[in-house]
């Protein structure tokens, strides 16, 4: 490691000298806290980037397969999205009006998604946060139940862990306003029995969750889970959101429509807008109605829920842009044959080396954890975890030209990506298991 942060620290004075001078000024010396965790010495400052590939202020190029975290999953700057955006500029950004494009997208999303009734936000964080608040008005409930080691964004009653069977707030949550275990329940993924266990009390207005885990390895869910997970819901009277912000790589219609789920609310954010900030939520018939008649015009603007942003006219134009130039059917058509040559050329190397690691693909999204066999739940998951292993990698592969995700070992495939991206992963990724491995 400290061979690799020579190398990267000598490659990259001018992003040195951006970091001493951001230090003076920004938190951290960054824009946003977790930037700190890439694996390098000081971050890499950006100079430009286009498709799967970027350039720092060093002139060095990189594949990125971190995408921003899935919020470039269209690639950096699709060309349909960057002249929808171009053209809006000239025509107003935000109006707290609606705009054309609102009708396109409900038409759009109903269509694509299953959902009868659409909302927009500006993160799939404040999508999720006014989804909770609908599903507790409509049930008159507090609760809501998430997964173990779930990934929601920032939402507040999510941030929560099961140690020793026992709910708790989840390590390194700043400041929560209140014990998670009083507004929150926690199970394991794939977890029938505790699910059952934890929605009979019929005191939870909704299931939050992810249709796999994701940001602690893909989990994917046991043949069955999502029936009973639905079935549950009903019984108990609990409202099921389905949070896709990380399973579009699915597919165009993201998990749902893959699997035919049926969510009565559903949340995607991140690459809708190809890296405009925007988010929706959609509500099913039943939902929306019930909702509708609640809420007062004369005090629809003090809900809790929406923002002055939200559904800007610039938001709107990079979604319609997106989806229905950039995540396509034919885009994912190729997206997937990429995920699983990135994932079988890892297979290879650690099959060659007999490295006691596994790989798992969902869709065009991959990663690999340092246990032999793919993970039941978040549990199993999070036990495998290995700072320093992750920050070795992650630094030798950017070192040599790729960007992986810092918070795990993530690879996303973009309508961009090529195979030549991919086999450069699959070399890199071989140097660095011969050097560690011998």
């Amino acid at each position: 490691m400290a061979r690799e942060e020579g190398r990267f620290a000598e490659e990259h004075p001018m992003s040195r000298q951006l970091f001493d001078r951001a230090r003076q000024f920004l938190l951290g010396g960054v824009p946003m806290n977790w930037m700190s965790k890439w694996a390098s010495p000081f971050p890499l400052f950006v100079r430009e980037a286009h498709g799967a590939h970027f350039t720092c202020v060093d002139g060095r190029e990189y594949i990125d397969f971190c995408l921003g975290d899935t919020g470039a999953m269209t690639g950096h700057s699709p060309e349909p999205a960057v002249a929808a955006i171009t053209e809006q500029l000239g025509r107003g950004l935000t109006l707290m009006l609606p705009t054309e494009d609102a009708v396109w997208l409900g038409e759009e999303l109903r269509s694509r998604f299953g959902m009868r009734y659409w909302q927009f936000a500006l993160t799939a964080t404040d999508a999720n946060r006014f989804s909770i608040r609908i599903a507790r008005e409509i049930t008159g409930r507090n609760k809501i139940l998430v997964h173990n080691w779930c990934y929601h964004g920032t939402v507040d009653e999510t941030f929560i862990t099961l140690r020793d069977d026992v709910a708790g707030p989840r390590r390194g949550n700043i400041g929560p306003p209140v014990d998670p275990a009083v507004t929150t329940r926690v199970v394991e993924f794939n977890d029938v029995d505790a699910l059952d266990a934890a929605l009979a009390p019929r005191d939870v207005a909704c299931v939050l969750c992810e249709p796999a885990l994701t940001n602690v390895g893909i989990v994917l869910p046991d043949p069955g889970y999502h029936d009973a997970l639905r079935r549950l819901t009903r019984k108990h009277g609990t409202l099921l959101i389905i949070d896709e912000t990380h399973t579009i790589c699915a597919g165009p219609g993201g998990y749902t429509r893959a699997h035919v789920l049926e969510p009565d609310i559903f949340v995607l954010g991140k690459p809708i807008g190809s890296g405009v900030p925007g988010a929706v939520y959609g509500l099913s018939e039943d939902v929306g109605k019930r909702i509708a008649a609640k809420v007062r015009l004369e005090d629809c603007d003090t809900g809790g829920i929406g923002g002055t942003l939200a559904g800007n006219a610039l938001s709107l134009a990079a979604m319609r842009a997106t989806l229905s130039c950039v995540l396509t059917e034919d885009a994912f058509a190729r997206m997937f044959p990429l995920a699983e040559r990135f994932r079988a050329g890892v297979d290879e190397v650690l099959r060659e080396k007999q490295v006691p690691w596994s790989i798992s693909r969902l869709g065009c999204r991959v990663e690999y954890l340092f246990r032999p066999t793919a993970p039941r739940n978040g549990s199993e998951a999070a036990a495998t975890a290995d700072f320093e292993l992750d920050r070795f990698l992650h630094l030798y592969a950017m070192n040599r030209g790729i960007l992986m995700t810092p918070f795990h070992n993530m690879a996303l495939m973009s309508p961009a990506t090529t195979d030549a991206d991919v086999d450069a992963h699959t070399r890199v990724f071989r140097e660095a298991v011969n050097d560690l491995f011998g």
